[in-house]
């Protein structure tokens, strides 16, 4: 199986366990790019039709952010900043520091 076939499974897996919340470590991570705009779509899907609170851990940023409601930014394992993640995308501070442009 592909990565990204893989990465589905896991979470068609935890799925089924019925949880109220998912804890999600990098879905994106070793997908081709193609398959990370998908990923995140499933877990929009996800989070929209069966109101499973998601908890994300992902280096893309500015993708989980798009799907987020509320963000956390880490700095050397410390947390430098929070907020609703519209606040966070739209903060040029955080944009500069973290995000990139």
């Amino acid at each position: 199986m592909s990565g990204g076939q893989q990465q589905m499974l896991a979470l068609s897996s935890a799925l089924m366990t019925e949880p109220e919340v998912l804890l999600v470590d990098e879905p994106s991570a070793g997908l081709a790019p193609d398959l990370i705009e998908e990923m995140f779509e499933h877990l929009l899907t996800i989070r929209e039709d069966t109101g499973v609170a998601i908890l994300m851990v992902e280096q893309n940023a500015k993708q989980a952010l798009a799907i987020s409601d509320r963000g956390y930014v880490l700095d050397m394992g410390e947390n430098r900043f929070e907020a609703d993640a519209e606040t966070i995308r739209e903060s040029e501070r955080i944009r500069d520091l973290y995000l990139g442009k």
